[in-house]
C-alpha cells in the first residue's frame, strides 16, 4: 500500500505527535508499505544542516515549509503543494491509497488538506492527537460553516477521552474510531538498579509548557516533601524543555527546592531509559492529556504512574494496579505522598507493571490502522455523507 502521512509537525521538531508519526511511518515501511510524509516543518532550524529531508529513516519526506520566525510550521500555500504531490503520483500510475492526517488542537495544515486528499480520490483518515477541551465550541462553530463532520473521511482519536468531544459534535450517526498511540514494550523494559526503600526518585517527562502543567508538578512535589517523613530522601527529575523553564527555575530557587529537584532538559530515549532504571515513581500532572505516551513508556519500564483521572492515561492506568489516579491537584500530591511513604505499595505496582505488558502495542495499533484505512476506502467509494 502507498501511504502518505500529513502533519503540521514532524522531525526535527520533538514532541508527541512528531514521534508517533515517525514511529508509525517506520513500522509501516518495515511491514512492506511505501510511506511518505508531507509536513510544513522545516528540515532544520535556520542556519543548521538539514537532517535528511528527503529520506528520513527510509521514509520519503516532502517539506512544504516557509521561512517564518521560530521555524513555525505554517504555510498558507501548503494545500496546493499537497495537491501537486498527490497529482504527480496519480499521473505516474502510482496513486496514494491512504492519506493519514494527524491533527492537534491548532493544526491549520492538517485541517486544510483533508478536502484536497478526498478531492484527489485518496481514502482519508484524520486522527486527533489532542484534547479539544474548551475549544470544542469553536470546532462546533467551524462545523456549522465548513461542514467538516460531513467530509468523506474516517475520524479517529488517540483515546476515548479525546474521541468524546468529537462524537458530541458529529452525532451518533458518524463513527469516531479510537486509534491509540503505539509502543514497543521491549524497548522500554529496563534492568532495575538496587533501590533503598527510603530513597525515592520521582520522574516526569513532558514539554515544559503550561498545557502540560509542570508548575503544578513542582507544587505537588513541594507539598509531598512537607508531608513525607524526613527519614525518606525524596528527589525529583523533570525531563524536557520548553517555554516554562525559566519560570520553573525561579520557583525552585524561591521555594528552596533546587537541591533536590532537577530540570534535566531534553534527553534521548536511551538516556530516559537509564533514568528509569533508578527511578521509583512517574508523575503526569496534565489535565489535557489525550493519551500520555510518556506515561505509557514509564509504565512499561515498571514505574508506578501518578496521573490525573480525567486524562487519556486512565485508559491504560487503573488506580491501585498500574498506579494511582487523582481527580484534583490535592489528590495528585496525596497520591505522591502515599507512594513515597509506602514502599510495599510502590513495589507491588512496580512488579505488576514489569510483568504484565500493556494492551497498547505497535502490533495492535498497526492492525487497527489497516482496518481504518480499509474503512476510509469504503467511505470514499460511497460518496459524500448526507
Amino acid at each position: 500500500m502507498k501511504i502518505v502521512h500529513l502533519s503540521d509537525c514532524y522531525l526535527p521538531r520533538l514532541g508527541g505527535i512528531e514521534m508517533q508519526v515517525r514511529d508509525l511511518a517506520r513500522r509501516q515501511l518495515a511491514a512492506g508499505h511505501e510511506v511518505h510524509v508531507i509536513t510544513t516543518t522545516p528540515a532544520a532550524p535556520r542556519g543548521r544542516v538539514p537532517i535528511d529531508p528527503d529520506g528520513l529513516d527510509g521514509v520519503t519526506v516532502h517539506r512544504l515549509s516557509t521561512d517564518l520566525p521560530y521555524e513555525l510550521p505554517v504555510n498558507l500555500r501548503a494545500p496546493a503543494g499537497v495537491r501537486q504531490v498527490l497529482d504527480q503520483a496519480r499521473a505516474a500510475g502510482q496513486p496514494f491509497e491512504a492519506a493519514h492526517i494527524h491533527a492537534g488542537v491548532v493544526s491549520p495544515f492538517a485541517f486544510s488538506v483533508a478536502q484536497v486528499a478526498t478531492d484527489a480520490m485518496v481514502p482519508t483518515t484524520i486522527t486527533l492527537h489532542c484534547l479539544w477541551g474548551y475549544l470544542t465550541p469553536a470546532f462546533r462553530l467551524l462545523d456549522g460553516r465548513s461542514h467538516w463532520s460531513r467530509w468523506p473521511v474516517v475520524f479517529s482519536a488517540v483515546s476515548e477521552v479525546a474521541a468524546l468531544p468529537v462524537r458530541r459534535i458529529v452525532g451518533p450517526a458518524i463513527d469516531v474510531e479510537v486509534l491509540p498511540n503505539g509502543i514497543e514494550v521491549k524497548d522500554w523494559q529496563v534492568d532495575r538498579l538496587p533501590r533503598d526503600p527510603d530513597d525515592v526518585l520521582v520522574v516526569g517527562v513532558m514539554r515544559l509548557a503550561a498545557r502540560k502543567r509542570p508548575m503544578q508538578m513542582l507544587r505537588a512535589l513541594r507539598e509531598a516533601r512537607d508531608l513525607v517523613p524526613a527519614s525518606i530522601r525524596l528527589r525529583a527529575q523533570i525531563i524536557g524543555e520548553g517555554p516554562e523553564r525559566r519560570a520553573l527555575e525561579r520557583y525552585l530557587r524561591r521555594a528552596g527546592m533546587s537541591g533536590w529537584v532537577e530540570l534535566t532538559g531534553r534527553l534521548t530515549r536511551d538516556e530516559i531509559r537509564e533514568v528509569y532504571r533508578r527511578a521509583d515513581v512517574f508523575v503526569a500532572p496534565a489535565n489535557l492529556e489525550s493519551f500520555g505516551i510518556a506515561a505509557l513508556e514509564a509504565r512499561s519500564a515498571g514505574l508506578p504512574v501518578v496521573a490525573k483521572a480525567n486524562s487519556g492515561i486512565r485508559e491504560f492506568v487503573s488506580s491501585e494496579t498500574e498506579g494511582l489516579l487523582a481527580a484534583t491537584d490535592a489528590e495528585l500530591a496525596g497520591a505522591l505522598v502515599r507512594l513515597c511513604r509506602d514502599a510495599g505499595l510502590r513495589n507491588r505496582i512496580a512488579e505488576h507493571n514489569r510483568t504484565v505488558p500493556p494492551s497498547v502495542t505497535w502490533d495492535d495499533v498497526l492492525v487497527r490502522t489497516d482496518a481504518i484505512y480499509a474503512q476510509a476506502a469504503r467511505l470514499l467509494a460511497a460518496g459524500p455523507r448526507p
